[in-house]
């Protein structure tokens, strides 16, 4: 594997902090992103006392050959005790702001999205003051099931692009590139109150111009708020990492989506799709509901009930 930049390089956690979290998740049979997916930043996340929770896992039904969450095992069959589990740590942990993720599960007719709906409803019921993100996958196009996901009314709806279209064949198979957009659409149209999200990772061989591109094309659908990090390699049998992406370029990104119109850009080499997301409450506090962006896509904050 290629030696990494010095800028790649993590502090070590506390391990007491760290362990404590871990000992609260073994004890209600939680999944994680940060242990499934191997994340530079599980020690940082751990020792402040989040985590991002992976439902319905830990295996998935696609093969990204970038990802390091399992996909050789079979799915298992949907745990009723999971949402009130999840709902149980989050209260625990006492989040302010939690992100509820999930494997792909093209196995069930709704992609999952009536396990979503329950783990909403569950932290609802148990922390009514923790703010939730859901971060799903494309549902094979299935928009019923996007929209039973948005009515149970999460404050963030993130889906991730990955990658520009170029490199999707090779990155993200079973995924298509014009649906993910459809989908980031589509949430605005249906609930244009929630904050819509999306990453990308860089590294993988894409060029400046083809990210600014995808950049475009994320605010063509009025997306809210954009995260860009570097991707690595998590084992031998994963995808290559074609360049470590220098910190000034990721700065140039940043300022670029700003500029563009995106409420917020996070964008670092360390950056994940969840990582700090709980900094999404100030955009909650300078926008309020009744203030969110109108579907026209104008630019204007318009009057919402």
């Amino acid at each position: 594997m290629t030696v990494k930049p010095d800028w790649l390089r993590v502090k070590a956690p506390q391990r007491e902090r760290v362990g404590a979290v871990k000992d609260i998740l073994r004890d209600l049979s939680l999944n994680t992103v940060c242990e499934e997916a191997s994340c530079p930043n599980i020690g940082e996340c751990f020792n402040n006392g989040t985590a991002t929770f992976l439902i319905m896992g830990p295996a998935c039904t696609r093969a990204c050959p970038y990802c390091d969450i399992d996909f050789e095992k079979k799915p298992v069959a949907l745990d009723p005790t999971e949402p009130d589990r999840l709902a149980e740590a989050v209260g625990r942990l006492g989040l302010n702001h939690v992100v509820i993720t999930s494997v792909n599960r093209d196995d069930l007719a709704d992609g999952g999205a009536s396990q979503f709906v329950r783990c909403i409803e569950g932290v609802r019921g148990r922390s009514p003051g923790t703010t939730i993100e859901v971060l799903i996958p494309d549902l094979c196009g299935n928009w019923a099931a996007l929209e039973t996901i948005l009515a149970a009314g999460p404050e963030v709806m993130n889906h991730n692009t990955e990658t520009v279209p170029r490199l999707y064949r090779k990155t993200r198979p079973q995924g298509d590139y014009q649906r993910s957009l459809e989908l980031l659409r589509r949430a605005r149209e249906i609930a244009p109150w929630v904050f819509t999200k999306t990453g990308i990772m860089a590294g993988l061989g894409e060029t400046d111009l083809e990210m600014r591109q995808v950049m475009g094309d994320l605010r063509g659908v009025d997306c809210d708020i954009l995260t860009i990090g570097q991707y690595l390699q998590p084992s031998q049998k994963h995808l290559d990492v074609k360049d470590f992406v220098t910190p000034a370029q990721f700065e140039a990104w940043r300022e670029h989506g700003e500029s563009i119109g995106f409420l917020q850009v996070v964008s670092s080499p360390l950056t994940r799709s969840s990582y700090h997301a709980e900094q999404v409450r100030m955009l909650m506090e300078r926008y309020p509901r009744e203030k969110r962006r109108s579907p026209e896509g104008d630019g204007f904050w318009a009057a919402r009930s």
